[in-house]
């Protein structure tokens, strides 16, 4: 009976955290379809060095990563998210038709940037958003729906890719084209299907994010969450290259798409459970063993290119990110004030830019210089680095941290 009356007692995930997951389930099937199939594009087609593309897809991912500080910062000073979210989904979808327009690596190069500069102007006010609306005892949960539904598109797209690319005979432009309708779908879910909460009206003056007296605010366990979302990230490159190594496995063209359906389908399935767990156990726990994942994906990788060999160390690569991504951003909300979250999300997304750029150059480098094995092997040592770091950190997470956390917003 008690047990009944506390599991009613349990709070249900919120309409709008639903809706942040829809669209993302749609700009995700888009973008991953495009995803998919880029780095063969670029390096294949388009003749760019496998050194270009990981620069590339550093910046590319270190653009959305930094950008996030600001609109998160604004999103605080606004104190609306809806807006930003309306800017970034719809800047990304407009860069989808210049995929398959693209008549030289360089247009390519502007789209991606393009689209990145959409995800960073969306990405940090989406996850204060969900941090707005989650009640403290499921915020995991929420982060873990929402990564999760995420996941699913990212699923879809490259699925979809598959089914088209056999369709229409390997041809990539116009595959391409096929990207652009769930783009602007997500637009219209957001247009229709999201509302903000309401906040209470006070004066706001906009600051810096990176202003020294709003640093001073957050406390030591936000920069410990900080310091090892970017020395993991530094650890993590690109998935372009796990796509680079299936096509070392022989892979035909139309199934090199089967590396990122593969990594989104153990993502997707184990973002959501995983978000649950951190309710329950230590945030740190989980964390880790997403590290120590990412440690054996890497050394799986690197150690053969046999087709069946790289799917399973792509399907770990998944588990890990399952065990990570979803923790990462419920320890960044846990550890923020309420009122900083967008510029909390900005900050720790600025760190883990920069340090995105740099492993992907040094990653794609590395795969020229001295082979694919070497780029995979420095990532299984570099992992090692932020797995110490968690069992440093302060304790996060729990039902007891969940509890504290709720009479602190009350």
């Amino acid at each position: 009976m008690n047990s009944n009356a506390r599991h009613a007692a349990r709070p249900v995930i919120p309409r709008t955290v639903w809706a942040l997951g829809f669209v993302s389930l749609f700009m995700d099937l888009s973008s991953e379809l495009i995803h998919a199939l880029l780095p063969i594009f670029l390096v294949t087609s388009m003749g760019m060095s496998v050194t270009a593309l990981g620069m590339l897809e550093g910046a590319a991912e270190a653009t959305a990563m930094i950008v996030k500080i600001f609109s998160g910062s604004l999103s605080d000073w606004l104190g609306r998210r809806k807006i930003l979210l309306l800017l970034g989904y719809g800047l990304a979808a407009f860069t989808k038709p210049l995929f398959p327009l693209a008549a030289s690596p360089a247009m390519v190069v502007a789209a991606r940037l393009l689209d990145r500069v959409g995800k960073g102007i969306r990405g940090a006010p989406r996850d204060a958003l969900v941090a707005d609306v989650a009640p403290p005892e499921i915020r995991g949960a929420c982060f873990g729906l929402r990564q999760s539904l995420d996941t699913v598109g990212a699923f879809a797209g490259p699925l979809l890719a598959i089914v088209l690319m056999l369709a229409f005979a390997d041809h990539i432009r116009i595959v391409l084209w096929f990207a652009v309708a769930p783009a602007f779908a997500a637009i219209a879910l957001i247009l229709f299907g999201i509302r903000e909460p309401e906040h209470a009206q006070a004066e706001h003056r906009f600051r810096s994010p990176l202003h020294w007296r709003a640093l001073r605010e957050f406390s030591l366990r936000y920069w410990f969450v900080v310091a090892i979302g970017a020395t993991f990230t530094l650890a993590r490159f690109s998935e372009a290259f796990l796509v680079l190594r299936a096509q070392q496995t022989g892979l035909d063209a139309a199934w090199i798409p089967s590396v990122m359906v593969v990594m989104s389908l153990v993502y997707s399935l184990s973002a959501y459970p995983v978000g649950i767990l951190s309710d329950r156990l230590d945030q740190r726990l989980l964390l880790a063993c997403g590290l120590a994942l990412l440690a054996i994906a890497d050394v799986v990788l690197g150690s053969s290119t046999s087709t069946v060999v790289v799917l399973s160390g792509v399907a770990i690569w998944g588990l890990h990110m399952g065990f990570t991504q979803g923790i990462l951003a419920a320890m960044v909300a846990e550890t923020a004030p309420a009122s900083l979250r967008g510029t909390a999300f900005g900050v720790f997304n600025l760190a883990c830019g920069v340090c995105m750029l740099l492993a992907s150059a040094i990653a794609g480098w590395l795969w020229d210089r001295h082979g694919a094995p070497a780029t995979f092997f420095m990532g299984a040592v570099l992992a090692v680095v932020p797995l110490i770091m968690c069992a440093l950190s302060p304790r996060s997470g729990g039902p007891g941290a969940a509890r504290a956390k709720k009479k602190a917003e009350q």
